[in-house]
């Protein structure tokens, strides 16, 4: 695994626990906890979803499962969202997760389009090769 992909490992661990920290200070009420519930299954979604994408075994299954990642991100964003906007949470730690979430959404979101786009450039590549091949000379 590279250098880059192993710091974000990293930063998606620290942000998931970070979730987790937010979480556990909720109040106690019927939608503090429903949000709750939804901001951890998406920001836990967000490392566990990384990290398979790091272990993927094909390019095909980096792409679908960074793509998920992605997805996650952008709905952990969405629930911290939820809760400085409707004043669950508006301290200074939730903003800032929030920032963070905003920070991996756009990197995972260029990751995955990188990776999208140097998949379909293999296959263009290959597919010409073999037309090469074929060509009678």
């Amino acid at each position: 695994m590279s250098e880059i992909a192993d710091q974000l490992r990293q930063r998606t661990q620290r942000y998931g626990l970070r979730v987790i920290a937010v979480c556990q200070q909720l109040p106690d009420t019927w939608v503090a906890r429903e949000i709750g519930k939804q901001l951890l299954r998406a920001g836990m979604g967000v490392v566990g979803n990384y990290w398979s994408a790091c272990r993927g075994r094909s390019d095909k299954e980096f792409i679908a499962k960074l793509g998920v990642a992605v997805d996650e991100a952008d709905e952990s964003v969405l629930w911290l969202t939820a809760f400085i906007q409707s004043g669950l949470r508006g301290d200074l730690e939730t903003k800032d997760l929030l920032g963070e979430g905003q920070e991996l959404r756009a990197i995972l979101s260029k990751s995955h389009r990188t990776a999208r786009e140097n998949r379909q450039h293999k296959a263009r590549e290959a597919k010409a090769k073999k037309a090469v091949g074929k060509s009678p000379t």
